[in-house]
């Protein structure tokens, strides 16, 4: 096992307690501590006093923090605690050249492919399918849910906060508890009952329901009671307890697919030994109407191991070294750090605001950049340049790899029980999830060969198949406008036709999500074999994207056989916005030359910002913009 060039700091941070270690090597962990949160005052005390107690001489570079709050963002504010900091802040104050931030079950996910089966205990029957997704969901303080799927050769950790869907009762004790609960909170969670301070609420309302007054008893005294038989009432709420917890994690097995297992952390269940294996937990796991049988397969865990979430917090900070470490351009925070001394005064100011604040710039328009930077905005572009980059758009995706580990994608399950406004609210962030994952993968290559094909092109054909279609439609519609012969061919036969009278100066574009359909492939060979180039939008290391031109990668997989692809449609969608937008800013820097004394800083100002107007007052939108406010 070989030793790092220096230790890192691993820290997992909860409502009650922080824990921290060093890391000496991968997997070992040293110098383990917990500190009572309420003994500092604030979360950089905390990691002093810690710090305070290592051997003389330590140094440290990289730290990885699990703190049980989303992190989104710059700032951290944690939902069980007062605390709250600014992430990049944080990293100066404790002299790191690394601070990885990330939500504790997140990190946790992140352990589960590496547990050992000592490491676990497992609650009832079922077998784990390798390779296959896993929940995972705790109580402490709050109640955690995240999960891993598998992703080739790695796993990639759900940004998740599955805790705060809405409860739902099962039976009458449960009905009284949601009843009591309602009287202070108008929303009743899975967390507000399935952790330390629902275990004290729960309590007080089967106290109440059992025509009793309740004792004022803390959550580890119920505990306790619970498990000694000495208290009929802290008896009923452990009991409880289990069986929600098994309608929480049964939820989130059919919600994920999880047929890799739940797994059950946090701080509660490990305490309950032999009790949580004979609790109502696994039967109320598996009670589940028409899909029990398929619940009674998947098997759960109970999570052993004391150091599982520094582990995944670890591998997380490992990830994020070796991005940094194979592409080193894409290290922003530390090149502008050693350019500063190369840098023109204003260069400077803008290079500071960047610094002071990474994740806030992700999202500013050069307008505000400027702005907070008190500097003009093609100063802001000599910037981007005298760091490599071409511009803001490309310096902000470098920067983007430079602050995060991982891709937090998300997906939530929409359910019969939804309200109009949860719906709408869960396809919208699944859909922003996956846009956000399809901008991380652009190949900047690949875009800049197909626009340059779609430019010199005569024509343009695009073909689509079944769900598909509309998207090929929506593309002819965009191309025409811009005055170039296109059209949608979303018939098989049709698109052999089409592609038999091609010609080596036309391009066509073919919109598939699995790229596996022989009637497209066999389309594709006739327009090759006619001399014509091939545009492909498909998923990567398909047939079609083997045999196109040009490839753009859009991996998103949906089972059309059970549900009409929704979030596929919108990225393919988005993938030919791209194209067009693409052919329209050409066209424009093409044909209209720059006026004299203008640079190349200047135009793509104008290319960040369309609806700028000129001194003048006349507008400089694009063809597309002007194109694209026509009603469809």
């Amino acid at each position: 096992m070989a030793s790092f060039d220096s230790p890192r700091l691993i820290a997992d941070i909860g409502g009650n307690h922080a824990r921290f270690a060093l890391e000496v090597a991968s997997g070992e962990f040293t110098q383990v501590a917990s500190l009572r949160c309420a003994d500092h005052p604030d979360f950089h005390a905390t990691v002093a006093a810690y710090l305070a107690t290592l051997p003389a001489g330590t140094t440290l570079q990289h730290a990885a923090v699990a703190i049980a709050n989303p992190v989104e963002g710059d700032q951290v504010r944690m939902t069980n605690y007062h605390w709250q900091f600014s992430i990049e802040q944080m990293r100066q104050r404790l002299g790191l050249e690394t601070l990885v931030v990330l939500n504790d079950f997140t990190a946790l996910a992140m352990a589960l492919p590496r547990l050992e089966p000592h490491e676990l205990h497992q609650v009832g029957g079922g077998t784990a399918r390798k390779q296959n997704v896993m929940g995972l969901l705790g109580s402490g303080s709050g109640l955690g849910v995240s999960g891993v799927i598998p992703a080739g050769d790695g796993w990639i950790s759900l940004g998740s906060e599955g805790g705060h869907t809405s409860f739902s009762p099962r039976d009458e004790r449960e009905i009284a508890i949601l009843r009591h609960a309602w009287k202070q909170y108008d929303h009743v969670s899975f967390e507000r009952l399935l952790s330390g301070p629902g275990l004290e609420l729960m309590h007080r309302a089967l106290a109440e329901h059992a025509g009793m007054k309740a004792e004022p008893l803390a959550a580890p005294e119920i505990t306790q009671r619970g498990l000694e038989g000495s208290d009929p009432v802290c008896m009923d709420t452990l009991e409880v307890f289990c069986a929600m917890l098994g309608t929480a994690a049964a939820n989130l097995a059919v919600t994920l697919g999880a047929l890799g297992g739940i797994y059950i952390g946090g701080a509660i269940v490990p305490r309950l030994g032999e009790y949580f294996e004979r609790s109502p937990f696994r039967a109320r796991f598996e009670d589940k109407g028409r899909f029990s049988r398929y619940l009674a397969d998947i098997p759960t865990f109970v999570i052993t191991a004391e150091q599982a979430t520094f582990a995944g917090a670890s591998a997380i900070l490992e990830a994020q070294l070796r991005t940094m470490s194979d592409a080193p351009a894409s290290a922003m925070l530390a090149q502008i750090r050693r350019a500063r001394g190369e840098l023109t005064p204003a260069e400077l100011r803008v290079a500071d605001h960047v610094l002071a604040h990474p994740r806030s710039v992700l999202n500013d328009p050069i307008a505000e950049i400027a702005k907070a930077a008190q500097v003009s905005q093609p100063t802001v572009i000599r910037f981007c340049r005298s760091l490599g980059c071409e511009g803001l758009s490309d310096f902000k995706l470098r920067l983007a790899s430079s602050l995060t580990g991982t891709v937090p994608i998300t997906h939530t399950q929409v359910t019969t029980d939804d309200s109009m406004l949860e719906l709408g609210s869960k396809v919208l962030g699944n859909t922003a999830s996956a846009i956000l994952q399809v901008r991380s993968q652009l190949n900047r290559e690949m875009i800049n060969r197909a626009i340059e094909l779609l430019l010199q092109a005569q024509r343009i054909d695009f073909y689509a198949l079944g769900h598909y279609g509309v998207v090929a439609q929506d593309a002819q519609f965009k191309f025409l406008r811009f005055g170039v012969p296109s059209m949608a061919y979303t018939d098989p036969r049709l698109q052999m036709l089409a592609a038999g009278v091609l010609k080596a100066s036309d391009v066509v574009v073919v919109i598939s999500a699995s790229g596996r359909l022989p009637e497209l492939l066999e389309v594709v060979d006739r327009a090759k074999g006619r001399g014509a180039a091939v545009i492909a939008i498909t998923a990567s290391q398909s047939p079609l994207s083997r045999r196109a031109d040009v490839a753009l990668i859009v991996d998103y997989p949906e089972d059309v056989t059970t549900h009409l692809p929704m979030v596929s449609r919108i990225l393919h969608l988005l993938v030919i916005d791209i194209l067009a937008v693409g052919v329209a800013m050409r066209r424009q820097v093409d044909e209209q030359p720059l006026p004299e004394g203008s640079g190349e800083g200047e135009v793509e100002e104008a290319q960040a910002d369309p609806a700028r107007t000129s001194t003048a007052g006349a507008s400089t939108a694009s063809p597309l913009s002007r194109l694209t406010s026509h009603s469809r």
